[in-house]
């Protein structure tokens, strides 16, 4: 097995209390085994959907420390060697936002599978011939 790409939605549903789903599990265990990459956007997107959850009540503050905490002890590395033409072109051609995009240059870059909850970002991989990894077991 290798490292995967990590992409924030999958993330997101390990801190959410109310979200459980068979793929964000595989990433988890995945991630605690070989280890993942995420691009530096990571770190900024990931923060931002459970400042926008806590406003909807979905998770609290004490909770969003406790994940953040988890998660620096996880084995997850930052990749900020981004090709900034090769992500424009990679929003461009795929319809992704510029974020999305950086995801799909991390994981073609390092030959590395992704794992996504976001099925535009999932459907772009396919498309770029970028393994997903899926929920059920090897």
């Amino acid at each position: 097995m290798t490292a995967v790409v990590l992409d924030a939605s999958v993330v997101l549903s390990w801190c959410l209390g109310d979200e459980h789903d068979a793929l964000a599990n595989r990433a988890m265990q995945r991630t605690i085994d070989q280890g993942a990459v995420v691009p530096g956007i990571w770190w900024y997107e990931l923060r931002n959907a459970l400042v926008v959850n806590e406003r909807r009540s979905r998770i609290g503050t004490e909770d969003i420390r406790a994940s953040l905490a988890d998660l620096a002890e996880m084995r997850i590395s930052f990749d900020t060697d981004h090709d900034g033409g090769v992500v424009l072109d990679l929003a461009r051609r795929n319809g992704l936002s510029v974020y999305d995009a950086a995801y799909i240059e991390v994981a073609a870059r390092r030959e590395l599978p992704i794992a996504s909850l976001d099925s535009r970002l999932r459907q772009a991989a396919v498309a770029n011939r970028i393994a997903l990894l899926e929920a059920n077991t090897e």
